[in-house]
């Protein structure tokens, strides 16, 4: 029903590259040889790392919400509320709750906060970093209905 990728901006690739030019210049005083492996094991790291951070998705598929590694019942969910970039700022810092379960990625600027109705779960809320809350509240109530 739902289904999204929250992949890390063009411009941040160019944060891998930096990093392996940064390894190899460092290890350059070694010799070539060094300093083409610190360049090569940088790039791979870095573009590990990166792709790795912004691999986290979010489905609304057969009865639940799967946000990152979290598997949560859409029976167990209350209120799915969109939240708009200065909201999503207000919930993820001054408003946060610690107990509460963050898909938190910083370059997106908004995010859904769904409530959690699930006696015996001790989070609070949900918060999804998401580029189309809209959507994705509509996905989980019209999956709950």
């Amino acid at each position: 029903m739902y289904d999204e990728r929250l992949t890390a901006p063009r411009s941040w690739w160019l944060l891998p590259i930096a990093a392996g030019l940064s390894i190899g210049l460092i290890l350059l005083k070694f010799g070539s040889m060094p300093g083409l492996i610190g360049l090569v094991v940088g790039l791979v790291i870095g573009t590990l790392g990166l792709s790795s951070y912004g691999s986290a998705r979010i489905r609304v598929v057969q009865g639940s919400l799967v946000a990152g590694q979290a598997r949560i019942p859409l029976t167990a969910l209350g209120e799915a509320r969109p939240l708009d970039a200065k909201e999503a700022v207000a919930w993820r810092s001054v408003k946060a709750d610690p107990r509460a379960f963050m898909l938190l990625r910083s370059y997106v600027p908004t995010a859904l906060r769904v409530e959690v109705t699930d006696p015996d779960d001790p989070t609070p809320y949900l918060y999804l970093s998401t580029r189309d809350p809209q959507a994705l509240a509509a996905a989980i109530g019209a999956a709950q209905s």
